[in-house]
This record gives C-alpha cells, sequence and structure tokens, in this order.
C-alpha cells in the first residue's frame, strides 16, 4: 500500500498553476500497480486531479479523511 498525502507537495495554498508538479510528484509516490491511499488536507481539485491522474496507474485507489474514513474509488484487482 503507498500513501500519498497531498498536504505534502504545498506549504499553506495549493496553487493551480503547480498542477503538473502536483501529478508527478503523486505518481512517483505511488509508483505502477500498487494500492494507494489519499489523504491529508487538500482542494477538491487537486484530490479530482490526481486521482484522474493515476487511473491506469494504481491498482486500488482509496480516499482516506478521518471524517469518512475509507473510500474506495476505483479497484482493478480481479479478485
Amino acid at each position: 500500500m503507498r500513501i500519498v498525502d497531498l498536504s505534502e507537495f504545498f506549504n499553506d495554498v495549493a496553487k493551480i498553476d503547480d498542477l503538473d508538479f502536483f501529478i508527478i510528484e503523486a505518481k512517483k509516490l505511488a509508483g505502477e500497480g500498487h494500492d494507494v491511499i489519499l489523504t491529508g488536507p487538500a482542494p477538491v481539485w487537486l484530490y479530482l486531479s490526481v486521482a484522474h491522474a493515476l487511473h491506469g496507474k494504481a491498482s486500488k485507489l482509496v480516499y482516506s479523511s478521518p471524517v469518512t474514513g475509507d473510500v474506495v474509488i476505483f479497484d482493478h484487482n480481479p479478485f
């Protein structure tokens, strides 16, 4: 399981101009074919963009927060 904490990609405010950098960093942390957890305080646009970028890269993507717990975004594991 790989954990991608989006809040580690920026200081106080995530800037949409840095989106390409955020996606590159998320892909590095996620690797290929792993189960990935997205977490950390970050804007919705960043979560949506990274989730879209990891589709086809991650085997399973889970959103995790203290409020919702774990929410499966997609799971391509055939078992």
